[in-house]
């Protein structure tokens, strides 16, 4: 049966990708202190583990999570409160498949698409 899932996404600089989720969007670093090229996060008991890809091309980087949430507005407003940069065509807004979505492309150009159904 299973009981989780853990995203893995590439990163080109672990401080500045732990730097980004920790004090940007408000995860918890869990660990990896023993593995220099891998990285967790947590929020809300869901983890994003990262990759080290130094020859990463953000643009050629097509890593994508979407994350579910259960107060989509709640969420955007403290992000867009605390300066995060929204993804230019990822504003909070109602989609025709039954969604409220909003997303943020991270320092590696990963895409995350946070969703609530309306």
């Amino acid at each position: 049966m299973l009981t989780a899932i853990a995203p893995k996404l590439p990163m080109r600089n672990r401080s500045l990708t732990q730097d980004y989720y920790v004090n940007k969007l408000g995860f918890e670093y869990i660990g990896s202190d023993d593995f220099a090229e891998y990285l967790i996060v947590e929020k809300d008991k869901f983890q994003l583990h990262f990759f080290e890809f130094k020859g990463l091309n953000p643009k050629e980087n097509y890593g994508q999570v979407y994350i579910r949430s259960n107060d989509i507005d709640g969420l955007y407003q403290h992000l867009v409160d605390h300066k995060v940069e929204i993804h230019p065509a990822g504003h909070l807004q109602n989609k025709p498949w039954g969604q409220r979505e909003f997303s943020l492309l991270d320092p590696d150009n990963n895409l995350l698409t946070f969703g609530q159904s309306k």
